[in-house]
């Protein structure tokens, strides 16, 4: 019914749609998703041929190509053949005249009906709609956003038109006006082509089968709306769905780093993406089929950065730790939960080769490790529990931060004091000389746990394994310690390996979690997922003991 072929759209200089291409059959919904000033708006208004800026590629609508037809013959298709809800109601109705009239003149202006014909088809709409008689002949000042949203969706159905174009339909309503809405078109747009342009994620979800994410104008991933939510493959979409609140959600409301930006060469998302290369920022990433999902991106999505194949630690006949296996990936956290003596810090100290595994491997981004090198020290640091694991009661704040410099021998004086200063700054510590002077014995333990972090942070790691870093904290210095964590993620795109015993606080920090009992992984999955339907009698057992 509707195909888009390699759709760029420009104002002026900036070009806001570039190389879209999109498919769309009859009685199928499709949601457009993605931040403001992604494009999405542009598209719709280009499929109805409304758009006013430079236009190439090809949209074809029942055979015949939009973008080639003059006005006086797209004027008959548009609000006939095809309808669009706009975003600002107040821009779709004519505050002089009623609704009932508003919505009968889309039927007499195509010259379908009379108008007694069209005002008693109209009334039949906006009953369907939800407006009873008095709504329906009242002025659009006189009815709330929700009425009016319904009298809007009432005037694009009115013709029975194949594909219908919803910009936003949700967005002003509260959550009963929305789901009502939701069902409303689920009833009334069923067997018609649906496309949804939107940021409300729970909307999408609630209207389509699949979904196409926009980023600066070009395509990033599609595929079903289930699975694309449940498991986001591109960099961009994962970061969208951990920006987006939801009451069934666990860790949310994590933005992503930077600004959209347009005319950005190679992959529009590369100024913010946290696993960038090189030839990120300088060639289009193609479009690639990953079994009925399309992602467009350098390194295929998300990347793996550790992977835990099979590890097992034995102390005597005690099996620690018993084939443990898991994968983190770039710029996630992971919570590795469980009871005391369960085995997770066992399992920590393994990876990050405190303890030497019996069996098993490790891979750090695609490479096994055989040695725990200096590059892998750079790669991967770890803040213990206990700050006087990390740092010796024998050197002050400056030596304890720079020491890793030191001991990579990386940049001169100057520098590795600057780099401490960074880092004791981005920890929300002071960096002034007389903080830098001081011993672990002159601070809090908040402020001794900070100083643990920037110093895991000073070599700029990839990967930071936190073991129980917030257990011996008062609860509100914890709350401090873990916002500043997933601040600094969010930033520089860290990978988290949590390891904690407190389920409750695992929920609120994690994208996924591992459940370890006796030495081995029970249970692992999304963290909302495993939350909601645990499957293993440990972690319901868990659970019973959180508050």
């Amino acid at each position: 019914m509707l195909e888009i072929k390699n759709l760029s759209v420009s104002y002026g200089t900036t070009e806001v749609l570039s190389g879209v291409d999109l498919k769309l059959e009859k009685g199928q919904s499709l949601a457009v998703i993605g931040e403001s000033g992604a494009g999405k708006t542009t598209l719709g208004l280009s499929i109805m041929g409304l758009v006013r800026g430079s236009r190439r590629g090809e949209v074809i609508f029942a055979g015949k190509n939009l973008l080639s037809l003059p006005e006086d013959q797209l004027r008959p298709i548009r609000g006939k053949d095809l309808a669009m809800v706009v975003q600002n109601v107040e821009d779709a109705l004519h505050p002089l005249y009623p609704v009932l009239e508003q919505v009968a003149e889309a039927v007499t202006v195509h010259g379908l009906k009379d108008k007694r014909s069209a005002l008693k088809t109209a009334l039949e709409y906006l009953y369907a709609a939800g407006l009873e008689y008095p709504q329906a002949c009242a002025y659009p000042h006189q009815l709330s956003g929700g009425q009016k949203q319904r009298a809007i969706l009432a005037m694009a159905l009115v013709n029975d038109p194949g594909l219908i174009i919803l910009d936003e339909p949700t967005a002003s309503l509260d959550r009963r006006n929305k789901a009502e809405i939701i069902a409303l078109l689920k009833k009334l747009a069923k067997d018609r082509a649906l496309l949804v342009i939107t940021h409300d994620l729970s909307t999408a979800a609630g209207l389509t089968e699949r979904m196409a994410v926009l980023y600066g104008g070009r395509l990033v991933e599609s595929g079903p709306t289930a699975d694309l939510l449940a498991n986001p493959r591109h960099p961009y979409t994962r970061g969208l769905l951990r920006s987006y609140p939801g009451l069934g959600s666990t860790k949310d409301l994590q933005g992503i780093p930077g600004r959209m930006e347009h005319g950005v060469p190679g992959c529009p998302f590369h100024p913010r993406c946290t696993q960038r290369v090189e030839r990120c920022a300088k060639e289009v990433p193609p479009e690639v089929d990953q079994g009925g999902r399309m992602v467009a991106c350098h390194r295929g999505g998300v990347v793996p950065l550790l992977e835990v194949r099979s590890v097992s630690k034995c102390f005597g006949r005690l099996k620690a730790v018993d084939q443990a296996q898991f994968t983190l990936y770039e710029g996630e956290t992971l919570a590795l939960v469980g009871e005391s003596g369960s085995g997770k810090t066992t399992l920590a100290r393994t990876v990050i080769g405190l303890l030497k595994a019996d069996a098993g491997g490790i891979v750090l981004e695609g490479k096994e490790v055989t040695a725990r090198t200096g590059d892998f020290c750079r790669r991967v640091q770890m803040v213990f529990q206990n700050p006087g694991e990390s740092i010796s009661h024998r050197l002050n704040v400056l030596q304890a931060v720079k020491e890793p410099l030191d001991i990579q021998g990386e940049g001169g004086g100057e520098e590795r004091l600057d780099r401490v200063r960074k880092a004791l700054d981005e920890v929300e510590l002071p960096s002034d000389d007389a903080f830098l002077g001081r011993y672990p014995h002159h601070l809090s333990g908040g402020e001794a746990q900070r100083v643990a972090i920037a110093r895991a942070l000073v070599l700029n790691p990839k990967l930071i394994i936190a073991d129980e870093p917030t257990s011996a904290l008062d609860s509100s210095v914890q709350a401090k310690i873990l916002k500043l964590l997933l601040n600094i993620q969010e930033k520089r795109g860290l990978a988290i390996l949590l390891i904690t015993h407190d389920l409750a606080l695992a929920r609120k920090v994690s994208d996924r979690l591992a459940v370890m009992h006796r030495g081995r992984i029970v249970e692992q999955g999304n963290t909302g997922d495993l939350i909601r339907r645990p499957k293993s009698r440990h972690t319901k057992r868990l659970m019973d003991f959180t508050i």
